[in-house]
């Protein structure tokens, strides 16, 4: 029977410890999925008789379905022909997916396939209780993307939808299919604008008609939905609102065909950001809207649709 000597069991030692040690180590230090402490539930928890489902229901729009992601269940609509033309329509900081109430079916009237949901936090998707930031704008468009199995789509954002258009090509180019519109765009918002920004783009009635119902659902998000302010609050601290001009000049350097629309009366995101943004992206054409304010998507639902319906079916340049 072999017997250990003291000179076998302190090679083995040196054998085995070293690795573990390693192991031990590498394990500790190697970055863990961010955990999501409480998910705050969405619209879809009130009662059916509450005034939202009267003003906004989940079924605002046809083709709804609901997917459940890493950080909580997200409602999304998909209208138009299935063989159209792939476009998504991501909204803004404050008004879910109802703020293309005109301008979606415009789109698939002419045959454009539209994929619209709502943003965490907002409407009948989960607010997860974690920092929102452009990534997880960004990573929650891909897992629905994959979800509905489209390789590619154009995009068109309003308001902060603009700026997670932007941080969204900038994470996931090859998604995008060449195209990208910008209505009213967030993403470039400098610090001495964020005081009468933040204030304008989280009380959204103060350039719209209060008894408009996409801005009567702001309201009542505010009131019955524990999470909405604080993913507002979190979006307007750490989101898409500014800070993106390295992904604009991405989008710049690209060779994505790229619309701006800007109304020269914006409050929320002034007039001034549509030259910045096309200094950072040369190739893009702006249309102005003379008078226009930030709500162009209610206010100016025809110009913007024709102008979208114009752009996406062109052939790219």
């Amino acid at each position: 029977m072999a017997v250990s000597t003291p000179f076998q069991c302190l090679t083995l030692s040196l054998l085995i410890l070293p690795p573990l040690f390693l192991a031990t180590y590498f394990l500790a230090q190697f970055p863990h999925a961010p955990e999501v402490s409480f998910i705050h539930p969405s619209l879809a928890s009130l009662p059916r008789s509450s005034k939202t489902w009267e003003i906004y229901s989940e079924d605002f729009y046809d083709g709804g379905a609901y997917i459940k992601l890493p950080f909580g269940t997200v409602r999304y609509w998909l209208i138009g022909p299935e063989n159209g033309k792939k476009i998504v329509l991501i909204h803004g900081l404050s008004v879910p997916a109802m703020i293309w109430r005109d301008v979606a079916p415009a789109l698939a009237s002419n045959g454009f396939r539209v994929l619209l949901y709502d943003l965490y936090g907002r409407g009948y998707s989960d607010a997860p209780q974690m920092t929102y930031d452009a990534p997880l704008y960004a990573t929650q468009l891909a897992l629905l993307m994959q979800h509905i199995k489209w390789e590619k789509t154009l995009v068109a954002g309003v308001s902060m939808g603009g700026g997670i258009a932007a941080a969204f090509n900038s994470y996931f180019p090859h998604l995008v299919d060449g195209k990208i519109a910008l209505i009213a765009s967030a993403g470039l918002i400098e610090s001495s604008d964020m005081s009468r920004t933040s204030k304008f783009m989280s009380s959204p009635l103060v350039q719209t008609v209060t008894s408009s119902s996409p801005f009567r659902v702001v309201r009542l998000q505010s009131a019955h939905l524990p999470g909405y302010n604080a993913a507002l609050a979190s979006s307007l601290r750490d989101g898409p609102i500014r800070g993106l001009s390295s992904a604009f000049k991405e989008m710049g350097a690209s060779n994505h065909d790229v619309l701006l629309i800007w109304g020269t009366a914006d409050n929320t995101v002034p007039y001034k950001y549509a030259a910045q943004m096309q200094s950072l992206v040369p190739q893009s054409e702006l249309i102005t809207i003379q008078g226009g304010g930030h709500d162009l998507t209610v206010s100016h639902s025809e110009t913007i649709s024709v102008a979208l319906v114009r752009f996406f079916q062109q052939n790219k340049k």
